[in-house]
């Protein structure tokens, strides 16, 4: 059991060594393979930190849906672990991701970890409070929480929808609640675009795009709303 992980970066030198820190310990304990960055065209020094730290590089067209399909095709592992680049999983998640891919079946199940901020203000707990509850009721974990999925599951539900918006949840929709499972390890996210926008007004927006989403709207226009 090995992992490629795979991380989409557009422009993301302030926060990827945060990212790739907590990696280290998965690559020295053998349970990483390869540590993929797939790159949007950045004009920082991301591609920069990204070689120096070892990591293999892609470059595609911006969009997550399309980093990710890109940095799959470099995966050598048996198992895929995407993650944002603003995103550090916290201490412990070598010995649970392990203890989840040992599992029998495993190979047909994925899992995210469960999602944290590294701002601990009253708005920040709020929105972290209801985005646990969607994840562990709805099985529809943001894309912050990671997803660790073996490359057989991956490939038989067709990979990440090359759409513009709503990868993620879609990918959790075909993996469907049953096959999902939520750990205990937190995956600890920026929070910069929530105290810039008002932690209130971007989980409302982000919950009306997600249920225009579920209701049939076009990820086209939902990127439009997005943006």
């Amino acid at each position: 059991m090995m992992i490629s992980v795979v991380i989409p970066t557009l422009n993301a030198a302030a926060h990827l060594p945060r990212a790739l820190a907590p990696l280290v310990q998965g690559m020295t304990h053998g349970l990483i393979k390869q540590v993929i960055v797939a790159d949007g065209g950045s004009s920082d020094e991301t591609l920069e930190i990204a070689e120096a730290a070892g990591c293999e590089l892609v470059v595609s067209e911006p969009g997550r849906a399309k980093q990710l399909r890109a940095g799959v095709g470099l995966s050598r592992a048996n198992w895929l672990l995407f993650l944002n680049a603003d995103t550090a999983l916290d201490d412990g998640w070598v010995k649970e991701a392990e203890r989840f891919m040992s599992q029998p079946q495993a190979r047909k199940r994925a899992a995210a970890f469960r999602l944290a901020f590294e701002d601990s203000s009253p708005g920040a707990r709020q929105v972290v409070f209801w985005a646990r509850m969607r994840a562990q009721v709805m099985k529809l974990p943001y894309g912050d929480q990671g997803m660790l999925i073996s490359r057989l599951l991956y490939d038989a539900l067709g990979g990440y929808p090359d759409i513009p918006l709503m990868e993620d949840v879609e990918l959790a929709r075909r993996i469907g609640p049953k096959r999902l499972t939520i750990l205990e390890t937190e995956a600890v996210s920026m929070a910069e675009k929530y105290r810039r926008e008002g932690y209130g007004k971007r989980a409302w927006r982000n919950l009306a795009l997600m249920t225009r989403y579920l209701l049939g709207a076009d990820p086209v226009e939902l990127a439009k709303a997005y943006d």
